[in-house]
């Protein structure tokens, strides 16, 4: 299998994947306004993938969730954990490499 075909059996997988979500999310509601229980999906999501992740999973406005989440009093960092470690790392380097003169 190629570059090209296994590229596109992971956005496949990917889709399919998020396919399930959403059906999952659109079960729980009722009609056309969003049900407590879907909102509670949607937070169980965010915890686990991020506002923007969820927004593109479900299909919903960011803003949406973003606003659900302020009405409820859930803190949702804007980055995940792992991006300030990097960032710390990455200004480690940069000293150093600096202190060297190559920077």
């Amino acid at each position: 299998m190629g570059y090209a075909e296994t590229k596109l059996m992971i956005k496949a997988l990917a889709e399919e994947f998020n396919e399930e979500k959403r059906e999952l999310f659109q079960a729980y509601g009722e009609g056309k306004r969003y049900t407590q229980k879907q909102k509670d999906y949607a937070f169980e999501l965010i915890d686990e993938y991020g506002i923007r992740a969820t927004a593109r999973i479900l299909q919903i406005p960011r803003r949406t969730l973003q606003r659900w989440c302020r009405k409820n009093h859930i803190w949702v960092k804007r980055c995940p954990a792992w991006v300030y470690e990097w960032a710390q790392r990455r200004r480690k380097r940069r000293k150093f490499w600096q202190r060297r003169g190559y920077c």
